[in-house]
This record gives C-alpha cells, sequence and structure tokens, in this order.
C-alpha cells in the first residue's frame, strides 16, 4: 500500500507540474503554440512518466533503507538517535554566534547555508561517535540498557547471551551440544567474527580453507535450526585491532558469556573478569570415570611397553593399558575389565585386564 501511495504521488506531482509548467515558457514561444491545451495535456503525460520513474527510484532506495533500519539492533538505534540529538544541539549552539554578525545584504545566504551545513556536519560527528563509544555510554548511565534494549525487540532472552569466537564455531561441537538442548540462551556472531571465518574459508593454505568452509557450513546448519537463537550482530570496534580484543569488549558491553575451545582467549577474559565457558572444560567435565570392577568394551590396537600388555583408546582419546592383552591385538572388540585409574600431566591412563582373564584370576 504504502509504495503504491509513493508512486502515485510522484505521477501525480510530475503529471502537474507539467500541466502548469508551461506558462514558464517564454512568451514568443506560447505565441506560436496553436492548441495550448493539447500542449498541457502532452506535459502532463511527460511529467507523469518522469514522476513514475522518479518514484520507483525513491521506493527502491526506501525499501533498501528501511531493511538496514530493521535489521541495527535497539541498542545502536538508542546510541545514535541520542548522538544525532547531542550532535544537533552543538550545532545550534556553535553557530548560534554566526546569526548575530553584521553581513551585507549580497552576503546573506551564507547564514542558512553555514546552518545547513553545521547541522550536518554535527550530525554525522555525533552519529559516528555514537557508533564508537554509544554502547559504553548507554552503560555508564545505565548497566541493563543494552540488555533491555535486546530484550524489548525480542532479541534477547533471559537466559545470558553467549558469544561465539572463530575456534568455537570451526570446532563444530558447539552444534551437537545445541541439539542436546543444555546450552540456553541467545548465541551471538558478531560480524567481525563472521569475516575472519570468510578469510579462513579464503585463505591459499588448503587445511585453513577446509577447516572455515566447515565453519561456515556448521553456522549455516545452525541458523537454519535455530533462526531464533542464532543472530548475527553488527557491532565493531575500529579502535580495536584484533578480534579477541574485540570479543571481550563486545561480551562485556552486553554483560554476556564467551563461548570459546581458544586457551589463550580464556585466559585474556579471565584476566578482564569476563564470563567464558571453555567446550574443552566442558568435555574434559562429562568424560566418563571408570572405576575399578567396571566393564567395558576395547578394541585393542598395539603391544604396550610390557611383556603381555596391549594398548587401546576409548573414543576421547584416553588410552587403556590391558595387562594379558597382546594376544588380542588387531582383533576384534573385547570386554575388559578397569583395575585402576592414573591422571598424569598428559591426561589419564586407565589400566584394566580381559575379562576372561580377570575371571580366571
Amino acid at each position: 500500500m504504502l509504495d503504491a501511495i509513493i508512486i502515485l504521488s510522484f505521477i501525480l506531482a510530475g503529471a502537474g507540474i507539467g500541466f502548469n509548467g508551461i506558462q514558464e515558457l517564454p512568451l514568443s514561444v506560447l505565441q506560436q503554440v496553436t492548441n495550448e491545451d493539447g500542449l498541457r495535456w502532452v506535459t502532463a503525460g511527460f511529467g507523469a512518466l518522469i514522476g513514475l520513474a522518479i518514484g520507483l527510484i525513491v521506493q527502491t532506495a526506501y525499501r533498501r533503507f528501511e531493511r538496514r533500519f530493521r535489521a541495527l539492533p535497539a541498542d545502536v538505534l538508542l546510541s545514535r538517535a541520542i548522538g544525532l540529538v547531542i550532535g544537533l544541539l552543538v550545532a545550534n549552539l556553535m553557530l548560534a554566534p554566526i546569526f548575530l554578525l553584521p553581513i551585507p545584504p549580497e552576503f546573506s545566504f551564507l547564514k542558512p547555508l553555514a546552518a545547513v551545513l553545521g547541522s550536518i556536519l554535527f550530525s554525522f560527528s555525533g552519529i559516528t561517535l555514537a557508533d564508537t563509544h554509544g554502547r559504553t555510554l548507554l552503560r555508564l548511565i545505565n548497566p541493563n540498557t543494552v540488555e533491555s534494549a535486546l530484550l524489548a525487540e525480542g532479541t534477547l532472552r533471559p537466559a545470558a547471551t553467549k558469544v561465539l569466537d572463530t575456534s568455537c564455531i570451526i570446532d563444530g561441537r558447539i552444534e551437537a551440544l545445541l541439539d542436546t538442548g543444555f546450552l540456553e540462551g541467545q548465541l551471538l556472531v558478531p560480524q567481525f567474527v563472521l569475516g575472519e571465518l570468510q578469510q579462513v574459508a579464503d585463505a591459499s593454505n588448503d587445511i585453513k580453507r577446509v577447516r572455515g568452509r566447515r565453519g561456515l557450513d556448521i553456522l549455516n546448519r545452525m541458523k537454519e535450526a535455530y533462526p531464533d537463537r542464532i543472530i548475527i550482530h553488527s557491532a565493531d570496534y575500529e579502535d580495536v585491532s584484533t578480534v579477541d580484543a574485540k570479543l571481550v569488549r563486545l561480551v562485556q558491553e552486553i554483560n554476556g558469556t564467551l563461548l570459546t575451545n581458544d586457551y589463550n582467549l580464556n585466559k585474556v577474559a579471565s584476566v578482564q573478569k569476563v564470563p567464558v565457558l571453555n567446550i574443552n572444560d566442558l568435555s574434559q567435565a562429562i568424560r566418563p570415570t571408570y572405576l575399578p570392577g567396571d566393564s567395558l568394551d576395547l578394541k585393542i590396537l598395539k603391544e604396550g611397553k610390557e611383556p603381555a600388555q596391549g594398548v587401546g583408546y576409548l573414543d576421547d582419546g584416553t588410552m587403556v593399558v590391558v595387562e594379558d592383552g597382546r594376544s588380542y591385538v588387531g582383533g576384534s572388540e573385547v570386554q575388559v575389565i578397569v583395575t585402576s585409574a592414573l591422571q598424569t600431566s598428559a591426561g589419564r591412563m586407565i589400566f584394566a585386564r580381559p575379562k576372561a582373564s580377570a575371571v580366571a584370576s
């Protein structure tokens, strides 16, 4: 409906200008016109066509602006609005003395020109500063302003928002974790993380390129499966050079939680008191604990260092040393009984023996 109104308005305006614009022709030209009414309708028709073309251009530009406007987070809109108002106020205060200056009549046009240019300049400066420091300013005024704005637009749930980094997406376990339902809240993927992921996918190194494309595929699958929970966030910080520093700053501003499996980023974020969920820590925490007497099925892959020993591995990579297991090397899975477990600096090690020999002893 709005599109039709816009186009119709330009058509009518063009037709009206064409119909009445004939009066602006020189008198010598009008005297040569034999049918003035017919010429009016011809110029009105041309004016309507020109109005239609301009209306279509304006409509396309308006739709593009509307899509970009709706995609902006509420906190960005709020900070930009405040920056615009402050810029206009500063412009009026700075330009007020100019209107008191005595200016010759022939240069009187300079006052409105300076007012327009000054207002545009200070408004643009206010919006630019709001994009750089707006969210920080909002948090100083009210620490819950950013979260409340996102809650109002429905892009943030009461659970703490999780911000994903590049390594977490490429790793892929986040997708399985989402499917289990243990992970609550919104998952934010900042635009700068998406850019880094694309750079990895476009890398000349084959291994990096495969990892980057895998990350993009995983992100697309999660976006399709959970469209209301995966949010591509437009936040960026021109004054911050590294992606890790941008992640920490964004998490601080939205009072969220950083989701990563990068050890160094985990340490840096912890030093700055940023909540971190490390997928590697989670993986270590939920590994099954085997106690003496527990049984498990194991495929023995190689011989051990000691005579008659065999060595196998669990799905999580834990090494299992099987006494009297050398004869089972290369065969099918065998049931073993855990005798003890040892935690070393290199990881966990489990000792066991085949069930048959355990029963015999």
